[in-house]
């Protein structure tokens, strides 16, 4: 049972993610700052140094909480759609991706904008969550190749990508073959790729008059080449 003590530091905690994700939606990642979320909490600066060692430690907090909100969008999506075939599925992933991205511009910038200067993301903490949306993903293709839904691509695949895509054959435990793996993983960058486009106005204000039809058409154009 959680202690007094340990109630009021997680909630500490939980207050500091919730002022830091405030301050990101009016300053860069670079910008972000213990001292303004001390005073929020009102408390001295140095005390916030208890909870937070320093702004990388603030950084990696967000990171994680970013990754996990997009990551737990795109998964009760999915399960929502249980009834729905793997492509249509997949689709479904994608459009939970951008709905999340584009109501959390700021924390979207966080995980995929420009690097944040002078910061390493550790991975023993990020990874995990970052590869939550990937993971969805690869268990939608896998799944369709199981049930005889999915087409190989033609073609061969160069030997340095086979061997990527065989580790990672062999890390998820999965059957697809590696043709099929690395245009599934191709899914994955295009709608970073997409979603990024919208964000960040890339398009122009006046290119798009429907972009969420677009951002279907272009998304299911690469799920069709991977062979759904």
């Amino acid at each position: 049972m959680e202690t007094p003590r340990q109630r009021a530091r997680r909630q500490t905690m939980d207050d500091i993610v919730r002022l830091g994700r405030e301050q990101l939606a009016t300053v860069t990642p670079a910008e972000l700052s213990l001292r303004a979320i001390a005073r929020e909490l009102g408390i001295v600066s140095s005390a916030i140094y208890r909870y937070v060692k320093d702004r990388d430690e603030l950084l990696t907090l967000l990171i994680v909480d970013a990754y996990d909100e997009l990551g737990a969008a795109v998964e009760a999506a999915v399960a929502a759609a249980a009834r729905r075939s793997p492509r249509a599925r997949a689709l479904v992933a994608c459009q939970a991706f951008r709905e999340w991205a584009l109501r959390e511009p700021s924390r979207f910038a966080l995980l995929f904008g420009t690097p944040v200067p002078g910061y390493a993301a550790p991975a023993e903490r990020t990874v995990e969550p970052g590869t939550r949306v990937p993971a969805v993903l690869i268990a939608l293709l896998e799944e369709a190749w199981l049930a005889g839904d999915l087409t190989p691509p033609h073609g061969s695949v160069p030997r340095s990508v086979r061997r990527d895509m065989d580790r990672i054959r062999q890390e998820f435990g999965l059957t697809v073959p590696p043709a099929a793996l690395a245009r599934g993983l191709g899914l994955w960058s295009a709608l970073g790729g997409a979603v990024s486009f919208e964000v960040f106005d890339q398009y122009g204000r006046d290119t798009l008059a429907d972009p969420s039809a677009f951002f279907d058409l272009h998304i299911e154009s690469v799920i069709t080449a991977i062979g759904f």
